[in-house]
């Protein structure tokens, strides 16, 4: 292993899955600047996050939906003009006839 890479920061940290009101503590160095007060009444940083085992499909075995913030109506507004392309009346390519190969016709 490389030596010198690591951080030396860990702490007990809280972290919250805020879609299945789900929260666990263990060590970890992420920052944060909220704090919560765990069951064993001391204050711990908190993580928060949308997507744990609690509540990701792999994990429950089910589909649970979940749209914070409007990230589905973001994606399909910024997603919209890569919808389908008209083309003009006049200029539509015309449509390749399907006729069988014959000994006079090489097949494509």
């Amino acid at each position: 292993m490389k030596k010198d890479i690591h951080p030396e920061n860990y702490r007990l940290v809280v972290f919250q899955d805020l879609s299945a009101d789900y929260t666990f503590l263990t060590k970890s160095c992420a920052p944060t600047k909220d704090t919560i007060t765990w069951e064993d009444g001391k204050e711990y940083p908190l993580v928060k996050m949308e997507i744990s085992s609690q509540s990701h499909p792999f994990y429950t075995g089910k589909m649970m939906f979940v749209d914070t913030a409007g990230r589905i109506d973001k994606f399909n507004k910024k997603f919209a003009k890569f919808g389908k392309k008209e083309e003009p009346a006049n200029e539509a390519a015309p449509a390749k006839e399907d006729t069988p190969a014959t000994e006079d016709a090489p097949a494509e």
